[in-house]
């Protein structure tokens, strides 16, 4: 009861206060600055652009808490001298970490180098927060440009098991091409043959379509 009545005597709940005040004080305006711009720049890029294309938001949590993680430990080793090569061999070192229990596709790896980078560039960067900001924005607006269909028309892929295995020949590709959109409505305008299997007349392939 001794020990409960000093933790929380006036005297130690001011001292906890200025330690907490303190340790704000010690963060700057900076910080705070560099840690928006790197949390707007992250949600612009995986909230508009990543979940607008692929309608998947089960990456979020690792998205976010990867970038998050990258900021906060670039930015407190950044209070030491640390060269700019150690700040890439860092990134070098976060950018090859993958999950072991779950395979992680291309697209998804290359947003979570993004998120990375981003998280990097926010808290090592040396110029004010304009040239962050802008620096942040050209990432954002290059990936925006190369996920629309103003540069180049995207194509996506399925892969589908066929049982009509005598329209597979080079001859009778157009047909089959348009047997396959008629059965999947789905612009199809190439396929590619992935395995034959003569025994149960079948074939595995992918076809290739735009939206």
């Amino acid at each position: 009861m001794t020990l409960l009545q000093q933790m929380l005597s006036p005297d130690t709940l001011q001292t906890a206060q200025a330690a907490s005040f303190e340790l704000f004080d010690k963060l700057s305006s900076k910080f705070f600055i560099r840690l928006l711009i790197d949390l707007t720049s992250v949600f612009v890029l995986i909230r508009l652009i990543y979940y607008r294309n692929y309608k998947k938001a089960d990456q979020y949590l690792t998205f976010f808490a990867f970038n998050l993680v990258i900021f906060l430990i670039t930015y407190l080793l950044n209070k030491v001298e640390m060269s700019m090569g150690a700040a890439f061999g860092l990134f070098a070192v976060f950018s090859m970490l993958r999950y072991r229990t779950e395979i992680i596709s291309t697209k998804d790896m290359t947003y979570l180098f993004l998120v990375i980078a981003i998280g990097l560039l926010s808290a090592i960067s040396k110029g004010g927060w304009d040239e962050l900001a802008l620096l942040n924005g050209i990432i954002l607006s290059a990936t925006f440009l190369l996920e629309s269909n103003w540069l180049i028309k995207k194509e996506f892929t399925k892969m589908i098991h066929y049982e009509k295995i005598e329209l597979i020949l080079p001859e009778k590709r157009q047909e089959l091409i348009q047997d396959l959109k008629k059965r999947t409505g789905l612009n199809i305008h190439r396929v590619e043959i992935q395995e034959i299997d003569f025994l149960k007349d079948g074939t595995r392939m992918t076809v290739y379509y735009y939206e």
